[in-house]
């Protein structure tokens, strides 16, 4: 692995018109009593010198607060939100450098999964969101250098009911994340000139 990430930053720096290139992206998903992870893979078309588009394919999985019908708090165990989002980036690059800062968007779906309420003053049960997926939209920003990228990005969900085994309304959970990310693509080609 460690030669693979080496490789990326030696074969150069993103981007060249008509070329292809591929991210890999790790993260932190900072949320209300807990937090989680991501992880995204992002296959993307240069259409520019400084413009991309591209398919991220992605899962975030979260621990957090969700507030119940009556409007007490509980730990929730999410067990993830994958994602399948069509992708827009613009960078604001300098000719000569590989220092690219970028900022972007993008729609598409997001899958929700099931959730476990750890509630100590009740027995655990298990609920579930009352859609398993939405539409929903992000935006991000932060920049390349060489073959390695670092940002953050907001991905905007509605609001989910949450139902017990017998289908009745237990509480609400909130959806939408921000994600802090560091990780390196490969492919693309050379910054132009």
């Amino acid at each position: 692995m460690f030669a693979f990430v080496v490789l990326a930053f030696a074969n150069g720096y993103s981007q060249e018109k008509g070329k292809f290139r591929v991210g890999l992206d790790f993260g932190y998903v900072p949320a209300s009593g807990g937090g989680g992870g991501l992880l995204s893979i992002e296959p993307k078309f240069n259409i520019t010198e400084n413009m991309n588009v591209g398919l991220r394919i992605g899962g975030a999985a979260v621990i957090r607060d969700l507030v119940s019908n009556d409007n007490e708090e509980f730990t929730a165990k999410v067990a993830g939100i994958g994602s399948y989002v069509g992708t827009y980036d613009y960078y604001f690059h300098k000719s000569g450098s590989s220092f690219a800062p970028y900022i972007g968007g993008g729609v598409g779906y997001y899958s929700l999964a099931n959730v476990e309420v750890d509630d100590s003053s009740a027995d655990s049960e298990e609920i579930t969101p009352a859609v398993s997926g939405v539409m929903g939209g992000l935006i991000r920003g932060g920049f390349e250098w060489g073959g390695f990228r670092m940002g953050l990005e907001y991905n905007f969900l509605p609001d989910s009911d949450l139902e017990n085994v017998d289908g009745d309304k237990v509480g609400t959970a909130k959806n939408a994340y921000l994600g802090i990310h560091i990780g390196f693509f490969v492919g693309g080609g050379k910054w132009g000139k």
